[in-house]
């Protein structure tokens, strides 16, 4: 972003119920974020930070949003749902147990890691698609990270080699929070995070 353009301004959207319109602008400013940064945590805090406001300007209920990452450790302590302390984990690039790990967000302390194929972020990762959840406790094996969270929706990340990088997570304190604007907004920024990113900086 150049000229006379502060940072935050691309944090300021008209409050509005056109969904377009601010999605549209979001996804502007990401792009113009993104144009000269190539680091993923630097580019995932700030879309963060777009996600965060740009909701808060539609008026919808959405209590966490923020990032998941990738990653293959061989000692990794666990503070999932059924924390068991230090463990290692089998495996490194030729096949093991990955691990997501948080990343950026905006909302309330969260859970530090979680498996592949652990509640609606490690099957959206372990899956790679998209999970929209219209009601967190008919979801099997759900993690709790805010007991006040009763709707959510889960974008993969993927690179541009097609691997999985991380996921994109948004949690809201209303049932069936996520329509399909929505997802396609989030499914877009998505896509335009896995091609903008440099992920083993």
């Amino acid at each position: 972003m150049q000229g006379n353009v502060h940072h935050a301004d691309a944090s300021t959207f008209t409050t509005t119920t056109d969904k377009s319109q601010v999605y549209e602008t979001a996804i502007s400013s990401a792009v113009a974020l993104f144009e000269s940064q190539r680091f993923w945590a630097t580019n995932l805090a700030n879309t963060a930070s777009l996600m965060w406001h740009a909701f808060d300007a539609l008026g919808m209920h959405v209590n966490w949003a923020g990032f998941y990452v990738v990653q293959l450790r061989r000692w990794q302590k666990h503070s999932d749902a059924d924390t068991e302390g230090d463990k290692e984990l089998e495996g490194d690039k030729r096949g093991g147990k990955r691990t997501l790990m948080l990343g950026p967000f905006m909302g309330k302390v969260a859970c530090q890691t979680i498996n592949f194929g652990h509640g609606v972020c490690g099957t959206a990762a372990e899956a790679g698609r998209t999970i929209v959840v219209p009601d967190v406790e008919k979801f099997p094996g759900h993690i709790a990270c805010d007991g006040s969270t009763k709707s959510e929706v889960v974008v993969p990340i993927l690179d541009d080699a097609g691997a999985v990088r991380g996921v994109l997570d948004v949690d809201c304190l209303v049932l069936n929070g996520f329509d399909e604007t929505d997802v396609q907004f989030l499914e877009s920024l998505a896509g335009l995070i896995g091609r903008s990113c440099e992920w083993d900086l």
